[in-house]
């Protein structure tokens, strides 16, 4: 009963999706990647681009770790892009090219969880596994009036166990595609309009006015905040030249290219920025600088931290003669076309000389 309402809704009012017009897995492997933490509205582009620059997985494999970076940049959470050319290295290399049609090989890749598993599965091949995303949630919960907070196992295994029982085996991408689309489109967070919905009469949260307490939040994790201190040096002989690093660490932003920084756990008052700064740049090139300037600051936030962001620019009359091994010299005019965070992006956004 449920199954076919919710399909018929579907068939009526489902949003018209590049991905939902193929069994390609590979294109939806993709598209599922790409869609996490990231609106649609954003993510169509991306991927877009991937299918066109990367049309089989074996063009993602061949492609470099930064290539694959550079064409992801401005996402955000590389890790994703890191996963998903390792998986693809995985399938072109070691499976003869030939993606998982089993879910249990599907959640082996690299990056895929349940989720992604599931959704690869039903929308590629058919198979009966739900896909819950946060609009699933938010929508069965409201339905059914669970209180067991999202995101906990035990979240998890309630809904997996109720939809496992609601799902349409015959039909396992329409119904996955349709709980999904009515939870983004009409269960709404806030903006949801109970009396029209064809739900109504069934659901517990609208019977007993819990529409606004379901579902149930998990504590939100404690934001960390971090103080990058990043150095703009450069020189202009023998020739213009600009300092940059890779982050190597498994840190936030892995693989890509930045200015060389140091970070601290409090934020360095401000008359003791230009001495740090100078004597930083003794320690690294047993040089001292022609001039230091602060730039602009930004505050950028990801999921978890704070990244407070202070630029200095630096100058140097010439190369110094001893350059630390993990900082690179670097042409200017090459800086944009590196695979760079989104911060380091908006810095030189506002960088008239490059």
């Amino acid at each position: 009963m449920f199954a076919a309402k919710i399909i018929a809704w579907y068939n009526e009012n489902g949003r018209d999706l590049p991905w939902r017009k193929c069994h390609n897995p590979y294109f939806i492997w993709l598209s599922e990647i790409i869609l996490q933490q990231t609106r649609i509205e954003q993510g169509r582009a991306y991927y877009e681009h991937f299918i066109n620059q990367y049309p089989t997985v074996k063009d993602l494999a061949d492609a470099s770790e930064e290539q694959v970076l550079k064409s992801w940049q401005g996402l955000g959470y590389y890790s994703r892009a890191r996963n998903l050319h390792t998986a693809a290295q995985h399938i072109a290399y070691t499976l003869g090219g030939v993606f998982p049609d089993t879910y249990k090989d599907i959640l082996s890749l690299k990056g895929v969880g349940k989720y992604t598993a599931a959704a690869i599965a039903s929308f590629a091949f058919r198979l009966p596994y739900p896909v819950i995303d946060g609009n699933v949630y938010r929508f069965i919960s409201r339905l059914y009036g669970i209180h067991t907070p999202i995101g906990t196992t035990a979240a998890q295994h309630e809904f997996e166990n109720l939809l496992n029982k609601l799902i349409d085996r015959e039909r396992p991408d329409l119904f996955n595609q349709a709980t999904m689309d009515f939870g983004s489109t009409f269960c709404k967070p806030a903006a949801h309009d109970c009396l029209r919905c064809i739900f109504a009469s069934e659901c517990v949260a609208h019977r007993e006015g819990k529409t606004a307490i379901l579902p149930i939040k998990p504590t939100p994790p404690k934001i960390k905040e971090r103080h990058f201190y990043y150095f703009d040096i450069r020189w202009h002989t023998p020739a213009p030249a600009i300092l940059v690093q890779r982050r190597s660490n498994k840190d936030i932003w892995q693989g890509l290219y930045e200015l060389p920084l140091i970070e601290t756990d409090r934020p360095i008052p401000q008359q003791s920025i230009i001495p740090t700064a100078r004597q930083t740049m003794i320690d690294w090139f047993d040089a001292e600088p022609s001039s230091i300037q602060i730039g602009p600051t930004f505050t950028h936030q990801l999921t978890h931290r704070t990244i407070k962001a202070q630029f200095l620019t630096i100058k140097y009359p010439s190369k110094p003669n001893r350059i630390p091994t993990s900082i690179i010299t670097a042409d200017p005019k090459i800086l944009k076309t590196l695979p760079i965070s989104r911060l380091i992006d908006r810095y030189l956004s506002k960088c008239a000389y490059l």
